[in-house]
């Protein structure tokens, strides 16, 4: 597995202030939709990933005064991986409990057949989730044309060549389009982990 960009050691360490309103709000916005897709992909009812989020966030304020960043101990997204997938278990063990009272078998089968929780794919959604969230922030400085040949050479895999051809540029032009915006993200994404 390819290692990401690093959750930078400062936002943990002022998320410990619980005072500090703008950590929180970065960390939220960063890790939230990350555990909140964790748990939709699991098959959760969008009110039910609600609650899990809430509830990883919660023990992620509840372990704030005590987190230690250690790279030789893992990564700090492994960790909340780890609490993801605990209280994904807790919800289904409390989901089972309530469901064995009805009899209902067939529900219980269908929790009992859920995947069982891949970090490397918890790493991959949240590689995706930080993709997404910076290609917001910066599509607007860039005119269309160029946003389309990053778009269609980068996200969409089109040749550079049938890009041109679609957008009436030259091939030249998606090299350099392609690579101004693909910069761009690189540095709205290392902005935000270095805060």
């Amino acid at each position: 597995m390819t290692e990401g960009p690093l959750t930078r050691p400062s936002l943990l360490v002022r998320i410990k202030d619980f005072a500090d309103r703008n950590a929180w709000g970065r960390f939220v916005e960063l890790y939230a939709p990350l555990v909140y897709g964790f748990a939709r992909k699991r098959g959760l009812q969008e009110a039910d990933a609600s609650d899990l989020t809430q509830d990883v966030m919660r023990a992620v304020a509840a372990s704030a005064q005590r987190l230690e960043y250690d790279p030789q101990r893992g990564s700090f997204r492994g960790w909340l991986y780890r609490v993801a997938c605990s209280k994904f278990s807790d919800f289904l063990q409390t989901r089972n409990r309530h469901c064995q009272g009805t009899g209902e078998t067939a529900v219980i089968a269908v929790l009992n057949e859920q995947p069982a929780p891949d970090e490397e794919q918890w790493e991959e959604e949240y590689q995706q989730h930080l993709f997404a969230w910076a290609a917001d922030r910066v599509r607007s400085e860039f005119e269309e044309t160029t946003w389309q040949a990053f778009r269609q050479t980068a996200v969409e895999g089109r040749s550079p060549k049938d890009t041109a051809t679609a957008l009436g540029i030259s091939v030249g032009a998606v090299y350099i389009a392609k690579s101004r915006v693909l910069s761009r993200l690189r540095d709205v994404i290392q902005e935000v982990l270095a805060e």
